[in-house]
């Protein structure tokens, strides 16, 4: 498994070894010892998730009060995705920046990103799946979204992105920011060494 640290602090990519053979293969997308040594603590799963897209659907940029927030473990066991990684956490020193991989079920590469980061993705195929790892289950009262072109994010040109009516509503980043409804770094910090105890 190779791991790699992206731009925006406690998010990773990981990139299983791929085992085939004359009957198919096998691959191990999450492995908890290597996920520990790279992140410091475990993955609490609370709840999987599984969504299925047509190309150029973009579901995000989603975030959830922190604490106790919500850690994302994304895999693309179909098709093939851009997964984009945004710092939305107030004080953070790559605060309103973001970091983008391609994951795809040829690749079987997983992204972490831990709490109050907001997570967005752009299927670029039909029938693409998103599979997640979540360490809380879903709280709509404390899940919340930023419209996912409202900042300069890399979406592939000559695709139209396909948004669900809650995430065109949701405030663009400036005004999420300026009403106070993003997650302060500070607190997600304390979060993350209360999980590593």
């Amino acid at each position: 498994m190779q791991v790699r640290e992206l731009k925006i602090s406690g998010a990773f990519e990981f990139t299983p070894s791929v085992f085939p053979d004359d009957r198919g293969l096998f691959v191990a997308p999450y492995q908890e010892a290597v996920f520990t040594a790279a992140v410091g603590h475990p993955l609490r799963v609370a709840q999987t998730n599984h969504s299925e897209s047509r190309r150029g659907v973009v579901r995000g940029i989603h975030y959830a009060d922190t604490p106790p927030g919500q850690a994302k473990y994304v895999h693309c066991p179909r098709g093939r995705m851009l997964d984009v990684v945004v710092d939305l956490r107030v004080g953070s020193p790559t605060f309103g920046e973001w970091d983008a991989v391609e994951l795809s079920a040829g690749v079987f590469n997983s992204v972490y990103l831990p709490e109050g980061v907001g997570h967005a993705l752009m299927a670029l195929e039909d029938g693409t799946v998103a599979s997640y790892l979540c360490s809380e289950g879903f709280n709509p009262t404390a899940e919340h979204a930023v419209h996912p072109l409202s900042m300069d994010l890399p979406w592939p040109a000559g695709i139209t992105p396909l948004l669900s009516p809650k995430d065109a509503a949701a405030p663009s980043f400036d005004q999420a920011r300026d009403a106070g409804l993003l997650p302060s770094y500070d607190e997600c910090v304390a979060w993350y060494s209360k999980l590593s105890h």
